[in-house]
């Protein structure tokens, strides 16, 4: 399961066209502030069934969001024995160099720039999650 954090309804969209492309089958929950995402994260609220929200095996992170920035939200998840070794992607529209420093400086796998395309996405699975290229995803 993937967990997109992110507040515009329009980058959701492009998010989920993106992975629509990618012949994966990981299930995206989309949290729409940093607050959803604390709350999914820790299973608590509505998200405390781990059948239907299980921990992700991925984050896709914006830095600026509602309620919580996404480095207060990447700071947390470092403290959390659970979510740790969770793979961190922060998505963006800031290219500024020092938010990509203290990214990967706070843990982030990885800083992409939005839009993501299937093509970055792809690199993103293969790296981070350390899995075989996508066409072997593809049941036949």
């Amino acid at each position: 399961m993937i967990l997109l954090v992110e507040d515009n309804e329009d980058d959701v969209f492009i998010m989920e066209r993106a992975m629509l492309k990618l012949p994966l089958k990981h299930r995206m929950h989309v949290a729409a502030d940093g607050r959803q995402a604390v709350d999914y994260l820790q299973g608590s609220g509505k998200y405390s069934d781990r059948l239907a929200y299980p921990i992700p095996s991925l984050i896709f992170l914006d830095l600026k969001l509602p309620f919580l920035h996404g480095f207060e939200i990447l700071e947390w998840i470092n403290t959390q024995r659970l979510l740790k070794n969770v793979p961190v992607a922060i998505l963006t529209s800031s290219a500024e160099p020092k938010d990509r420093e203290k990214a990967i400086r706070l843990g982030a796998k990885t800083f992409l720039v939005k839009p993501p395309t299937p093509e970055t996405l792809t690199q993103v699975f293969e790296l981070i999650l350390d899995a075989p290229p996508p066409r072997q995803y593809v049941s036949k």
